[in-house]
């Protein structure tokens, strides 16, 4: 439950600022509460978000207490976001960014006078560590400016800008005034404490260069006439969460943003699930971007490469395996949601859908002229050949379930068309493989799963083997091709999904928490990617209206900037979860995609041209 005497920005009034290695959160009130340098899942230096100043942050807001948000945008197409403070004295723009492209781990904050005069305040306090560790602070003299050093251990962070704040206390407070048409900048770079404190960027520079990055990528996109906004910042927050050196996909910059307020359900998403980086490589290859598919296969690649019974189902950015799930005490947690948590426990789960979610993916590549080499399909082969080996084996689903291992429908299903993709392989692509042996896998899976995942009595697919209960992820079903999205099994699904897990206000839960077949306490807020996969199945069967109007509602419970969390609180209006949410955005692409074709369905029956995607421009 919330706990009401706590006290948290809304996650929802927090904007992401990327620079393609980490990921730093704005809120609207001009404080930067969560930043871990240099990675997203490296420790942080400001954990205000789950905590408070004391665990770091850095502020920039008017002095004026009457001060207020006029506006908050990205600027176009990009990640530079853009405030509009406006006082009784007058306006200023802020303008916060990570440079991209020049290798510097660094956020520039950039205030411009725009009527009157307006004055400012910052506050800063690094604490590196998680917020365990105070840095030793000194102010610097250098070619006749004044800088700001914080050093502790391997890190440093330097202050460059035209206001260096004062020392007191173990925080950095100072005030400023920007008069009409003045600029201050101020940029705090991290750099290793063994090597030289770097010089000052030209901020000019950086700013048109990080715009122009964020604009040319956006440029690539193949847009829908319908949805183009939210679908081309989903595509940008999918960029945004990607390692541009590594091609890996973390789930979310954060960790322990919890799925209920007060509750424990509080995971670490600072990581690459091959699920969730698959499912994005789909979203991205259908809106154009064939290079960044490409990129995460190799990522893909490297870090499996070895046995394949080491395979995980999440790794670091890099590929790393070692993923220790820890308690971080120093938090209190956001609004008192606790344990916050480093590293997940779920790494060492065996999720029998990972390896199909894999296979699926990369068939999807070949269907678009990707040719595999002998590297790539021999893992691939590798893959299938773990997934026989453990073809009788229970698991902990998509959920991540940490109750005890169950023969889940959905990952029965996902094994089922890992042996799919691996004959279509064969058959239609002309790669080398045991066909008669996969087929008869396959073949087996698809009868076992109709005979035992399938309850005639209900006329649904049910969670588990022996269960009565449904689950959302039942609508990958079709999503896959193991029956159409009309087949009178899946609607029997569909309107049992309907009369279980829709909530008050529509929205669906992934499975009821009540049950106990996660192990954990009961209760939790509506999945968004659940919703969305609703949508889709909506928009498949001829339900256009209500696919609509449930997309309308979903895109609707966005922020100003256009960003998505994991769940969502319907009852306080407020965002849950991990954010911004690649799960959730990835299945905003796939919905808006399926109204799309059913939109153009609709437009050739009724004899009129077929609305085409669009290109950027």
């Amino acid at each position: 439950m919330w706990l009401s005497g706590a006290m948290a920005t809304p996650i929802e009034d927090y904007a992401l600022i990327s620079d393609l290695h980490t990921g730093a959160l704005v809120s609207r009130a001009g404080s930067i509460d969560w930043l871990c340098l240099p990675r997203f899942d490296s420790p942080s230096v400001f954990g205000a978000l789950l905590g408070n100043q004391d665990h770091g942050r850095w502020l920039l807001e008017p002095v004026a207490s009457g001060a207020r948000v006029l506006s908050r945008t990205y600027l176009d197409a990009s990640f530079v976001l853009q405030t509009v403070w406006r006082t009784n004295g007058g306006e200023v723009l802020v303008t916060d960014f990570m440079p991209i492209g020049d290798r510097r781990a660094a956020v520039i904050r950039r205030v411009e006078g725009l009527r009157g005069t307006v004055e400012m305040r910052q506050e800063l306090q690094v604490r590196f560590n998680y917020g365990n560790t105070v840095p030793w602070m000194r102010r610097q003299r250098h070619e006749g400016a004044e800088r700001l050093l914080a050093i502790a251990g391997p890190s440093a962070m330097v202050l460059h800008g035209d206001s260096i704040p004062r020392g007191s206390d173990h925080r950095h407070t100072g005030r400023f005034t920007v008069r009409e048409g003045a600029t201050v900048d101020l940029e705090l770079l991290w750099y290793r404490s063994h090597r030289e404190t770097p010089e000052k960027a030209d901020v000019d520079a950086a700013l048109a260069s990080t715009t122009r990055y964020w604009q040319e990528w956006a440029g690539r996109c193949v847009d829908l006439v319908r949805y183009q906004e939210p679908v081309r910042r989903s595509l940008l927050v999918l960029r945004a969460l990607t390692n541009e050196d590594t091609g890996g996909i973390v789930a979310a910059p954060t960790t322990s943003l919890p799925e209920e307020f007060g509750g424990t359900r509080n995971w670490d998403y600072r990581y690459c699930w091959l699920r969730d980086a698959a499912l994005t490589l789909e979203a991205m290859m259908t809106h154009g971007f064939h290079d960044e598919a490409l990129h995460w296969r190799n990522w893909l690649l490297r870090a499996v490469a070895g046995d394949p019974e080491d395979l995980q189902i999440m790794y670091t950015v890099d590929g790393d395996r070692d993923l220790p799930e820890r308690i971080l005490h120093q938090f209190p947690g956001y609004l008192e949601s606790v344990p916050v948590r480093l590293g997940n426990g779920a790494v060492d789960q065996y999720q029998a859908d990972v390896v199909g979610t894999v296979m699926v993916a990369l068939a999807r590549l070949r269907d678009r002229g990707v040719k595999e080499d002998s590297f790539s399909w021999a893992l691939q082969r590798a893959l299938l050949g773990f997934l026989e080996r453990h073809l009788e084996e229970p698991d902990h689903g998509i959920w991540e379930v940490r109750g005890e291992p169950r023969y889940f429908t959905h990952s029965r299903v996902m094994m089922w068309a890992a042996f799919d993709r691996a004959c279509q392989a064969v058959r239609e692509d002309g790669l080398e493989g045991p066909i008669e042996l996969w087929e008869a896998l396959r073949d087996g899976l698809r009868t076992e799963i109709l005979d035992r995942g399938y309850d005639p009595a209900l006329n649904s697919f049910v969670q588990y083997y022996g269960s009565a209960l449904p689950d959302a992820s039942l609508l990958q079903l079709p999503q896959v091709g193991f029956v159409p999205y009309d087949d009178p099994r899946m609607l029997g699904t569909v309107a049992k999904l309907e009369k279980d897990l829709l909530n008050r206000e529509g929205l669906l839960l992934r499975y009821a928490s009540g049950s106990g077949v996660d192990g954990l306490e009961p209760g939790e807020n509506p999945f968004l990617a659940c919703s969305f996969w609703l949508v889709e199945q909506y928009a498949r069967t001829g339900r256009s209206d209500e696919a609509g109007e449930l997309m309308d509602r979903l895109i609707g419970y966005a922020n100003e900037v256009g960003l998505l969390s994991e769940e969502y609180d319907t009852v306080i209006g407020r965002m849950a979860g991990n954010y911004p949410q690649a799960f959730s955005h990835l299945a905003l692409v796939r919905a808006a995609d399926a109204i799309h074709v059913m939109e153009a369905e609709q437009h050739s029956f009724r004899g009129r041209s077929t609305p085409p995607m669009e290109r950027s421009s």
